[in-house]
This record gives structure tokens, sequence and C-alpha cells, in this order.
């Protein structure tokens, strides 16, 4: 998407038409909630090295049936006023991102991930939780960076997120897939 002004800024809710539409624009980052087009805060430095230092862990340890993508459309609602975010991370079936569509559906993702940063807190823990939940995504990672760095480890029961693993150290995951993952590393060489 191109900048836009405040001339050219939506007046009414989006149709997923009109959002493909937009000119890209690499300055900002864009989510469509509901047929509303928001900004969404660019991610801080350690907010950008944790998203890179996970996903590079997670492509290392993921099977070749799966792979983890940074920064996607995810269609978590096509209706008539559709919502489309950006999670930091996903993991999806390979053949899926081979096929490298300009959004992904919910239903292809196997795991949607967020770096809680400042401005994000609210809406990774409560509305793209929700969201994601009604969208069918089986797992959802939240990462709280320092001063509490800590990951958060959620799966779908019965249509709702409940917690599965909080920690702040080492932690061995056996979904999506088998991973053993070194908080520490994420912000430390």
């Amino acid at each position: 998407m191109l900048a836009l002004s405040a001339a050219s800024w939506p007046d009414h809710l989006l149709t997923l038409a009109e959002w493909e539409a937009l000119p890209e624009d690499s300055s900002r980052r864009y989510e469509l909630v509901e047929g509303v087009l928001l900004v969404v805060p660019r991610p801080t430095p350690l907010h950008q090295l944790a998203m890179l230092r996970l996903g590079a862990e997670l492509d290392r340890q993921l099977p070749d049936d799966l792979t983890v993508l940074p920064d996607v459309e995810v269609l978590v609602e096509a209706g008539p006023t559709p919502t489309v975010r950006a999670p930091d991370l996903v993991v999806v079936p390979s053949a899926r991102a081979e096929q490298n569509p300009p959004q992904l559906p919910a239903a292809d993702i196997l795991l949607a991930v967020e770096i809680v940063s400042p401005g994000t807190g609210r809406t990774d823990r409560v509305t793209k939780m929700s969201e994601y939940a009604e969208a069918g995504i089986p797992h959802y990672w939240l990462v709280d960076l320092p001063p509490r760095l800590q990951l958060t480890v959620y799966t779908l029961v019965s249509g709702h997120y409940e917690q599965h693993a909080i920690e702040t150290e080492l932690i061995d995951l056996d979904q999506p897939s088998p991973v053993h993952l070194d908080l520490k590393s994420l912000l430390t060489r």
C-alpha cells in the first residue's frame, strides 16, 4: 500500500476487494478489522529481533511439511465486513506457503504468534485472541518482551483458547510440532 493521505483515507467500511486494491505502502503496517482500516505500530527493535530469532528457531526445528512465515496477511473473516490481521509469525503447511497466496485464510494457519509491544497488549491478549479462536486457529502464542520475557501458549479447546503453558526460560512443546525453545536466545546471542 502507498502512503495514504488524509484526503485518500477510506471514509467507509472496506470490502475485501477494496482492501486488496489499496496501493502498496511499506512505510506503515495496516490491518483490516470488520471493514475498518487500522494503522498498526511498527515493531520496535527488540520486537523485530525476537520475531527474527523465533522464526529462525522454528524454521530450524519444524519438519519439512511445515513452514514459518513472518508478517503475512491472514484472512480471519471474509464476510461483508472482513478482518485481515498480520500476526508476527504463523506456521502453515509448506504446500500452502509454496502456492504464495496474497493472503492466507485462517483455516490454513496452524499457529499464530504475536509479540506483545507497547500499544498492542490489549489487542494481542483480548481482541486477536478472540478473533483467532473464532476463526479456528488451533494454536496461539503470546511472547512478552522485557522486563519480563515470557511465552504463553494457548490451545484451542471447544472454540476457546485454554492456557497450555507459560514459561520464562526453556520450554518444550509438542504442538503444532515438537520444538524446544530457549526464550533468552530470542534477545541475546
